[in-house]
C-alpha cells in the first residue's frame, strides 16, 4: 500500500476558538487515537491534497515534531457548503493489529457483455475490508470476464487475500446495463 508523509505541529490549546483560529490560517486540526496516548496536532491544509483528494487508499507516516507514528485516516469532515476541510482523525497502526479501512475497487478482465454493447455501471467505489497493517491491499481486484449484458458482480464473488471483506456479500459492485438501442434489437429477436 502506498505511504505518504505528513508533517504535523502539536496542539498547545484544544477548543472552538483555536480550531477556528488554525483553519483561518490554511491549517487542519487533526487528532491520532488508538494508541498509548491521543496526539491532538494540526497540519497545513494543502499536505491533504494527495492523501483525500485521490481514489487511492493510503497508510501515513505521520511526522509530529519528530514523532513518527504509521497511521490511516479514519475521519475527514468537511464543511457542509463550501467544502473546506473542517478536521481529520488519525487511527495509528500497531503491527499485527487489524484496521478497518475502505479500499478502492479495481477491475480487471473483459467482459463480454461490455464487448456487445453494454455499459459497465460500477455501484462500489470502495468496499470496507478489516486487515493488519502488513496485510491492507492497495486496491480490491474484481474480475469482470464473465459478465453478461444485464448482469451484476457481488461483493460475495470477490476472493480476499489476506483480509476481511465487511461490506455485505449482497451489495452489486458492478452492473452490466443494456443500452436502449441493444433492447430493441434484443427484443426483435435479431
Amino acid at each position: 500500500m502506498k505511504s505518504l508523509e505528513i508533517v504535523g505541529f502539536k496542539r498547545a490549546n484544544l477548543g472552538k476558538t483555536e480550531a477556528k483560529a488554525l483553519r483561518l490560517d490554511a491549517q487542519v486540526p487533526c487528532v491520532l487515537y488508538g494508541g498509548k496516548d491521543t496526539v491532538h496536532f494540526s497540519v497545513p491544509a494543502i499536505l491533504f491534497r494527495e492523501l483525500l483528494y485521490t481514489p487511492e487508499a493510503h497508510i501515513v507516516d505521520l511526522n509530529v515534531e519528530g514523532t513518527l507514528y504509521k497511521a490511516i485516516v479514519q475521519d475527514a469532515q468537511f464543511h457542509p457548503v463550501n467544502e473546506m476541510l473542517l478536521h481529520v482523525d488519525f487511527l495509528e497502526l500497531e503491527a499485527g493489529k487489524e484496521v478497518k479501512m475502505d479500499i478502492p475497487v479495481k477491475y480487471i478482465g473483459v467482459s463480454p457483455g461490455v464487448l456487445a454493447g453494454g455499459k459497465l455501471v460500477s455501484k462500489l467505489r470502495k468496499v470496507r475490508v478489516r486487515a493488519t497493517m502488513d496485510n491492507l491491499p492497495d486496491y480490491v481486484e474484481v474480475n469482470i470476464g464473465t459478465m453478461e449484458l444485464g448482469k451484476s458482480i457481488k461483493v460475495g464473488a470477490v476472493e480476499p487475500k489476506g483480509y476481511t471483506i465487511l461490506t455485505s456479500k449482497e451489495a452489486p459492485i458492478a452492473t452490466i446495463t443494456i443500452p436502449r438501442a441493444l433492447k430493441g434489437e434484443l427484443a426483435a429477436g435479431k
